[in-house]
């Protein structure tokens, strides 16, 4: 079963070639956005399956953290890329 979590955790390694791909030729900043966050969740997963793999919870605490930073980094580009309109209609 060890090496099946290996693999898997291989397989998602190779998976963030395309992320970094989408990263350097994303035509938007959303795209960007997206493969950033692609980065977070392939990182958290990889942490889980070597967690359950050497038997180390202290990697599953690394990847609660590594979870939370990707939320907040997702909702500090959205209002950094995206600001609000403010209206100055007063109706």
């Amino acid at each position: 079963m060890q090496l099946l979590f290996l693999a898997v955790a291989l397989f998602l390694l190779c998976t963030l070639i395309a992320g970094m791909w989408r990263v350097l030729r994303g035509p938007t900043a959303a795209d960007r956005m997206l493969a950033a966050q692609l980065f977070g969740t392939t990182a958290v997963a990889i942490l889980l399956l070597l967690a359950e793999t050497y038997d180390n919870p202290a990697l599953r605490d690394v990847a609660l953290v590594f979870a939370l930073l990707a939320a907040v980094t997702a909702v500090a580009f959205v209002r950094r890329a995206w600001p609000e309109q403010v209206d100055d209609r007063s109706d």
